[in-house]
């Protein structure tokens, strides 16, 4: 079959590869769309280290070509989606809650990073009944592929932040991830939501996925903004979606003691993530 690879650092080409064959509990899964995620392109530079030949792409959706022995959810011919993370499920990581640890720090996140990716005809899941869900007919493929990461992640991290019920609650970035962490926010009962955005259509689309109020942080202090709003106490709850030193920070300074940051951005560009100090 044809794969798109990861040859080396900075590397990618197309390769021939024999198709995978599933384990008891897995299922090969005929590629029908997927999508290049901006991790795919930090990985091809070498946020995850060198790899030789990898297979890239961590979303898509499919057809089942064939399933394991004690697969009892999915058979051949099912139109299915598969999440970007894939743990094993019974791990001590997983079974605590935090599945994208599963067995090994980032350990649930396989696709690309310690097993060949969905950027092939054909792409091996591991623990099917679990990692793989059907899609509605009346759901086009299109559609559908947008729930193996973009969509999720973004819903995740405002799960994470654990918003309280009324709650207010700061989304700094409303590109795609950031806007479904917008929308997470308004579905887990948040009170108060700020979107923390410059783009003016970002902005529109933020008060269309729930947000109550939208901070320009090319034109106003956004910490000083975020406190006004909420009476000078900071919001219960942030979600970090961008991905830069800068947001993080403010993100720590316009949360209230005892809140919680939620973070889906990258912070692969250093060591270490600043966390400042709070007067």
């Amino acid at each position: 079959m044809h794969a798109f690879v990861m040859g080396g650092l900075e590397q990618v080409g197309f390769l021939q590869k024999p198709i995978p064959r599933p384990g008891p509990l897995d299922a090969i899964v005929r590629t029908t769309r997927a999508l290049i995620c901006t991790s795919d392109a930090h990985t091809v530079h070498g946020a995850i280290g060198p790899r030789e030949n990898l297979t890239l792409g961590h979303e898509a959706v499919g057809i089942v070509q064939e399933v394991g022995s004690e697969v009892r959810d999915f058979r051949p011919g099912d139109r299915v989606v598969v999440a970007a993370i894939t743990p094993d499920w019974g791990d001590v990581a997983s079974q605590a809650g935090h599945s994208s640890q599963s067995g090994q720090p980032l350990g649930g996140w396989k696709f690309s990073n310690t097993k060949d990716g969905v950027f092939a005809e054909y792409f091996h899941v591991n623990a099917a009944d679990a990692n793989l869900a059907h899609i509605p007919s009346s759901v086009p493929d299109e559609a559908a592929v947008y729930c193996a990461d973009m969509i999720t992640t973004g819903l995740m991290g405002a799960e994470n932040a654990d918003i309280p019920i009324g709650g207010t609650v700061a989304v700094f970035g409303q590109g795609p991830v950031g806007l479904m962490a917008t929308a997470g926010a308004r579905l887990r009962g948040a009170g108060l939501i700020i979107a923390v955005e410059a783009v003016p259509k970002r902005q529109e689309l933020a008060r269309l996925f729930g947000a109550d109020e939208v901070v320009d942080y090319s034109k106003e202090d956004v910490v000083a903004r975020i406190r006004e709003l909420t009476v000078g106490q900071g919001v219960d709850s942030a979600v970090e979606a961008i991905g830069a030193d800068e947001v993080f920070q403010n993100a720590v300074r316009a949360t209230k003691a005892g809140g919680t940051i939620s973070n889906v951005g990258y912070h692969g560009h250093g060591d270490y993530v600043r966390i400042p100090r709070l007067d």
